[in-house]
């Protein structure tokens, strides 16, 4: 059986760290980039896919690729994500009045939406038995943990994160073997998503791509397959939802 580890993203700053973690630990990788973002400097190891978009069509054609060639997925990361886009505009709403119907729009497509696609599409090709799914979420998405308000975009996008991870983990232990879904704060990482808002971040807090992803790929080898779902932070720390 030709098992393989999968990155989606794997071109953004945490992606990049972990297929270089994954190969660093003799996997073999799939890493799959939006448009023309391949690394040239990655081994044989890793075998690059491209999508022009996040698309039901496009993740369900890659997947029909990947289930034909008998691939099993054995992990899957998926580390899309989106804080602030000057493009378009986004940015993190300070009150009531700054929320946007466009910028919503755009953050719920990035982060909820787009995992939610690759969540019911990859269970098709995840290894049938102990197979581990990962979507980079956040602390700012636990409703529980909300105490500061604003940011209603991201904080409700993750949010639902969490929840299509919590509700697809029961389906998942329905039809896999002790499946694990987690949802991951990886803590303020040193990339473009971070880069507006470090300032106030203290320097032993703010954390390189590299080791962001060797903090990920260790704590989820230690956690209970007993619950299908978790939800922690870089420290392995439990999240409250």
């Amino acid at each position: 059986m030709n098992r393989q580890t999968l990155v989606v993203g794997a071109t953004g700053g945490i992606g990049k760290a972990l297929v270089a973690a994954l190969i660093e630990r003799g996997d073999k990788v799939i890493a799959v980039s939006r448009g023309r973002d391949i690394d040239d400097t990655w081994p044989e190891a890793v075998t690059s896919y491209r999508l022009k978009s996040h698309t039901d069509e496009n993740i369900a054609t890659l997947i029909n690729h990947l289930h034909q060639n008998k691939v099993k997925i054995s992990l899957a990361v998926v580390t899309t994500g989106i804080l602030h886009d000057e493009d378009y505009p986004v940015a993190p709403e300070k009150r009531l009045e700054d929320i946007d119907e466009n910028a919503l729009l755009r953050y719920f497509a990035v982060n909820s939406i787009i995992p939610g696609l690759w969540l019911k599409h990859l269970i098709r090709v995840m290894d049938k038995g102990q197979p581990t799914l990962v979507c980079l979420s956040a602390r700012v998405g636990s409703i529980s943990d909300n105490k500061l308000g604003g940011w209603y975009g991201y904080r409700a996008s993750k949010a639902a994160l969490n929840m299509l991870l919590k509700t697809a983990s029961v389906e998942y232990a329905r039809r896999l073997r002790q499946p694990l879904l987690v949802s991951y704060h990886p803590g303020t990482v040193d990339t473009a998503l971070s880069h507006p808002f470090q300032r106030n971040v203290k320097p032993d807090k703010l954390f390189t791509p590299t080791f962001t992803a060797r903090q990920l790929l260790q704590h989820i080898a230690t956690l209970d397959r007993q619950q299908p779902c978790h939800y922690i932070d870089w420290e392995g720390k439990v999240v409250t939802w």
